[in-house]
C-alpha cells in the first residue's frame, strides 16, 4: 500500500493502541473541518480519520502490516465505505467501551437491612439469624435462563453481534453509528424456550436465613457487610454483597456517647452529706458506686471500664454516674425540729450572701462572664 498510516499519525510502527489514540486525538483537534474548514485540512482530516481506523483494530493492523487493504474500495476517502462513529467519538473523548455482544451474566445487586439491636448487644456484641427475601440461583435451568434441552439461538437481526449499524450522512460525509440490537437487547442470541421457573432470568426469589456477627462496639448507623450474600446476578452473575445497617434501641437507664456511657442516680440529701454506697445494674451486672460525703448535686461518679467496647480496637469506655442531691420537700413535725436544731448547730439559720459574692466562690459578674465566654 502506498499510503504510510503510521508517518500521517507520527507514530513509530510498535506504537501501542494509546499512542495512537493519543497521536490521533491531537491531530483530529488541529485538522477537524470545525476547525479548519479549507479543502486542504479536511483531505488531511480524513487521511487521519482512515489510518485511525486501521490501526487502532488489531485486525485491520495486522492486516495491513502484511501489505493487504483493511479499508477496500474505502480507502483514502472518509466516509466512503462508513467509519465507525463510535471509535471517533471514542478518540475524542476517551471512550473505549468494549463492543459486541454483552454477557448476560452480571454482578447481582447490593442489598441492605436494618435491624435493631439492644445496647447490651452493641457493647458486647451478639450473633443474630437474620431472615432476607433475595434473588437466587434458579436450580431448575442451573442459571442459565433455558428451558430442558433447549440452547439459545443466534440472533436473526444483528447475526450475533449485538448491536445494528446504521450509515447516516452528515458535515463529515457518511458516518456509521451503532446501537445495541432491540430483538436481543445487546446478547447477540435470544431464548426462544425460557426455563418456567424463573421466565429466562436464570434466578428465582426465595427466602433464605442467615446468621450475622455482630461485633462490641457497634452503634447506629454502623453497616456490617456480608460479602455475597446479596442479590445474585441474572444468568449466574455473582452475587452482590449484602451490608446490615445497625440501629440501636434507647436504653431505659443509660446513654451512650461514643464509648461511654452516662447515668443520673438520684441520693437524698442526707446520704450525700453523710456519704453512701449505692449498688447499681450496669450492663456489667450489679455494682456498688461509692458516693463520698458531702457529695453535692452535679457532681459525677467515674467507673473505670465499664462504657462501651471501642469498635475496632481494644478496651472499653468508662462509666460516668451522675449525682444529683434530692431535697425533701416533706417533713413531719419530727424531721422539721431535727433539721432546725442541725441548722442551728451549723449557724445556717439565715443566709449571709456577700455583695457580688456566692457560696461557690468568685464573684458573681466574674462567674457570668465566664459562662459566657464558655459559650
Amino acid at each position: 500500500m502506498s499510503t504510510d498510516y503510521y508517518a500521517l499519525l507520527g507514530v513509530s510502527r510498535d506504537a501501542s493502541g494509546e499512542d495512537i489514540k493519543k497521536a490521533y486525538r491531537r491531530l483530529a483537534r488541529e485538522l477537524h473541518p470545525d476547525v479548519n474548514p479549507d479543502p486542504e485540512h479536511q483531505e488531511r482530516f480524513k487521511e487521519v480519520t482512515a489510518a485511525y481506523e486501521v490501526l487502532s483494530d488489531p485486525e485491520k493492523r495486522q492486516m495491513y502490516d502484511l501489505g493487504g487493504d483493511p479499508l477496500g474500495s474505502a480507502r483514502g476517502g472518509f466516509g466512503a465505505g462508513g467509519f465507525d462513529f463510535g471509535d471517533i467519538m471514542d478518540a475524542f473523548f476517551g471512550g473505549g467501551a468494549a463492543r459486541g455482544p454483552r454477557m448476560r451474566a452480571r454482578r447481582g445487586q447490593d442489598a441492605m437491612i436494618r435491624i435493631q439491636i439492644d445496647l447490651s448487644d452493641a457493647v458486647f456484641g451478639s450473633t443474630r439469624d437474620l431472615t432476607v427475601d433475595t434473588a437466587v440461583a434458579c436450580a431448575a435451568c442451573d442459571a442459565s435462563g433455558l428451558a430442558p434441552k433447549s440452547s439459545p439461538v443466534t440472533c436473526a437481526m444483528c447475526k450475533g453481534r449485538g448491536e445494528i449499524q446504521q450509515v447516516q450522512r452528515s458535515f463529515l460525509g457518511q458516518v456509521m453509528t451503532a446501537r445495541p440490537c432491540p430483538a436481543c437487547q445487546g446478547f447477540g442470541t435470544t431464548i426462544p424456550h425460557p426455563c418456567t421457573e424463573c421466565s429466562g432470568d436464570g434466578r428465582v426469589r426465595t427466602r433464605r436465613t442467615l446468621t450475622v456477627q455482630i461485633p462490641p462496639g457497634v452503634d447506629t448507623g454502623t453497616r456490617i457487610q456480608l460479602s455475597g450474600e446479596g442479590e445474585v446476578g441474572p444468568n449466574g452473575g455473582p452475587a452482590g454483597d449484602l451490608f446490615v445497617e445497625i440501629v440501636v434501641r434507647p436504653h431505659d437507664l443509660f446513654e451512650r456517647r461514643g464509648d461511654e456511657l452516662h447515668c443520673m442516680v438520684t441520693v437524698p440529701m442526707t446520704a450525700a452529706a453523710l456519704g453512701t454506697t449505692v449498688t447499681l445494674d450496669t450492663l456489667d451486672g450489679p455494682l456498688d458506686v461509692s458516693i463520698a460525703p458531702g457529695t453535692q448535686s452535679g457532681e459525677s461518679v467515674t467507673m473505670r471500664g465499664h462504657g462501651a467496647a471501642r469498635l475496632r480496637s481494644a478496651g472499653r469506655g468508662d462509666l460516668y454516674v451522675h449525682l444529683s442531691v434530692q431535697t425533701p420537700t416533706r417533713l413531719d413535725a419530727q424531721q422539721e425540729e431535727i433539721l432546725r436544731q442541725l441548722a442551728a448547730l451549723r449557724e445556717e439559720t439565715t443566709v449571709q450572701v456577700g455583695q457580688g459574692t456566692t457560696a461557690q466562690g468568685g464573684g458573681l459578674f466574674s462567674r457570668l462572664k465566664d459562662a459566657f465566654s464558655a459559650k
